[in-house]
């Protein structure tokens, strides 16, 4: 369940490193001290095309608010993809601006980029904001550009919530370069952002909006405003209520180390909250549902001390275990659902061979899940395939079409009478994991989607920029665009995804960063923060108490203690996301998982009072 979309990684195309880099400018001269400039690396070079840094090195006294780098290339020779950075190309020209959250380099400080390319050239003619990159000249600012850029063009909406507008528009142009557009509701500055679309949150339903855009650039000019487009918000759907759906996941690894079981849920008091628990997790090998884990599903043996109703286990009974205690639960709460998820970050590998004959994959999870010992444990089947057509912990290529085929396979094998849902990807970018896969098409076959809305961000991007793992909106500054709740639950709406099909995901922990001293979002880090099981990440019940919030963005909530930096969301911040689903018309909300949660359930509490 974890990292639906967050994780960013970039790897160099076989390349072999050079011995010694070649640089576009080489190290400053000692005059330079006291300017800005910049040194651009080429890190790899394999024939036909090169992987390269730039490092930008504020060398004056006071900090800079942005920057830009130019360089020419050669006929032939041309960057095809750059991170951190923003790239504008004119003819062989290519501009690299700041994005918002490294734009502000600090006195004495440094801002990293990195490109890949094609052909064998490399850059002439380096610039820094405006001046030669070995600070000769001005120190540091954007040099003397006082021209504005050209007023952005056909704005557009490109789709709506009840609480959000999405809006497009064409790009603008300037006689250096466009570092950005502030997008206007009203009057009003709503947001900022480096692309040439976002999404404007945090409306009110069923109310009329309008929007305008205005360039700028590194040296602070900015354009005249588009023409506006105006945009109604849906009304929601639900009255201001979510469903009341409410689904926990339950890890049968928990009974190990963490020692959490089937009877914490009850003595918590999250079982009476709970109308659905996802068990998790089933494998998926050779194209078929297996069991995960035979000791900690149906084989342990549990004292009467564990037991959910006080009775011990005992060797001659048919079944132990996990199973046999959500039997019990079961039997103490009869209202209570229970699904058994298949697949997860580790166990998905084995989706794209299910998808090269999806009835036989079907045939496989029904008779495991309907088998005869625990048959009555289950009301259905939960998928969480990471990812379809696209990469999670290994990549699949089965095409847009094969997660639709094999949900449909799945719902004609379980029918009617037992629920199958989908744990499905939160990644609301362009082009990104949503946009390859036919979810719109394939929530027909569905009674709900579990859009993993938490892990946008986190320790795998070990230097930062810290950034709250769940926002719930965007927010000035944040490292990717479409990586926030508002942004998913737009876009899956767009595809055709009914609301009430469609629950908040919400993370029983946080994920943090150590090596930080910045208190606020977008401060440079060393390391993963260490956790308790795992490096970056810690329940919310320990952190907590470990690192008390500091401050909150974008809907959810930030701590700074020590050298450390964590985000998580607290019994406040899941109110103000359970408003949101209300807005929105959702049909309740879901959590990963159960052991993170307080001993009196304080988190699940939230869920269920937000609802109402």
């Amino acid at each position: 369940m974890s990292r639906p979309g967050g994780r960013r990684a970039i790897a160099l195309v076989g390349a072999a490193t050079l011995a010694v880099g070649t640089a576009l400018l080489s190290a400053p001269p000692a005059s330079s001290a006291g300017t800005v400039t910049a040194t651009c690396t080429k890190t790899s070079d394999w024939g036909a095309g090169f992987g390269g840094t730039c490092t930008v090195t504020n060398g004056t006294s006071a900090a800079l608010s942005g920057w830009k780098v130019e360089g020419d290339l050669p006929s032939g020779t041309s960057v095809t993809s750059v991170w951190d950075a923003t790239k504008t190309v004119s003819g062989n020209h290519y501009t690299f601006s700041s994005l918002g959250w490294n734009g502000a380099v600090a006195a004495g400080s440094k801002a990293t980029f990195g490109f890949n390319g094609t052909g064998s050239g490399w850059f002439t003619g380096c610039k820094i904001n405006g001046l030669a990159c070995d600070g000769t000249g001005d120190p540091g600012g954007p040099g003397d550009d006082t021209e504005a850029p050209s007023a952005p063009s056909g704005l557009r909406v490109t789709g709506k919530s009840a609480t959000s507008v999405s809006l497009s528009w064409t790009a603008s142009t300037d006689n250096v370069a466009v570092s950005g557009y502030d997008v206007y509701n009203g009057s009003t500055k709503a947001t900022s952002t480096t692309g040439t679309s976002t999404t404007v949150s945090g409306l009110s339903p069923k109310t009329a909006y309008t929007f305008s855009v205005k360039a700028k650039d590194a040296a602070g000019n900015a354009s005249a405003a588009s023409a506006t487009v105006s945009a109604t918000t849906d009304d929601g759907g639900g009255n201001g209520t979510a469903g009341d759906k409410v689904i926990g996941y339950y890890t049968n690894w928990g009974v190990y180390q963490r020692n959490y079981h089937v009877k914490n849920i009850e003595t918590s008091g999250s079982a009476s909250k709970l109308t659905h628990i996802n068990y998790a997790f089933g494998n998926v090998q050779g194209g078929r549902c297996t069991i995960g884990d035979s000791y900690a599903d149906y084989d342990k043996a549990y004292g009467a001390d564990q037991s959910v109703d006080g009775v011990a286990d005992n060797w001659e009974q048919p079944l132990r275990g996990n199973f046999n205690q959500l039997r019990k639960l079961k039997a103490k709460h009869p209202n209570l659902k229970i699904l058994w998820s298949f697949g997860g970050w580790t166990w998905s590998g084995g989706f794209g061979q299910a998808a090269q004959n999806p009835a036989a994959f079907a045939d496989s999870c029904y008779n495991l899940v309907e088998d005869k010992r625990w048959a009555d444990v289950f009301d259905g089947i939960d998928i969480d395939w990471e990812y379809p057509n696209a990469c999670g912990l290994s990549c699949d290529t089965s095409g847009p079409d094969a997660f639709k085929k094999l949900l449909a396979a799945v719902r004609a094998k379980f029918g009617s009478g037992n629920l199958v849902t989908a744990a499905i990807t939160a990644d609301a970018s362009n082009g990104g994991k949503m946009d390859v896969t036919d979810y719109g098409g394939a929530a027909q076959y569905v009674d709900w989607y579990n859009p993993m809305t938490y892990d946008y961000f986190g320790g795998w991007d070990a230097k930062g920029p810290t950034a709250p793992h769940s926002p719930l909106t965007s927010y000035p500054g944040i490292p990717h665009e479409g990586f926030n709740t508002t942004d998913t639950i737009a876009k899956l709406k767009a595809k055709g995804v009914p609301a009430n099909k469609l629950l908040i995901g919400l993370g029983f922990y946080g994920r943090g960063w150590t090596g930080v001293t910045q208190s606020e979002p977008g401060g440079t880090a060393t390391n993963p923060a260490p956790g308790t099981y795992e490096a970056g990440i810690e329940d919310y019940k320990v952190i907590k108490s470990r690192c008390p919030v500091t401050g909150t963005v974008a809907g959810t909530a930030y701590a700074k203690c020590g050298d450390q930096w964590w985000s998580y969301d607290t019994p406040s911040t899941i109110g103000g996301k359970m408003k949101y689903a209300g807005a929105e018309g959702l049909g309740g909300a879901f959590f990963w998982e159960l052991s993170g949660d307080t001993t009196n359930g304080e988190l699940i509490s939230a869920i269920k009072n937000g609802l109402g």
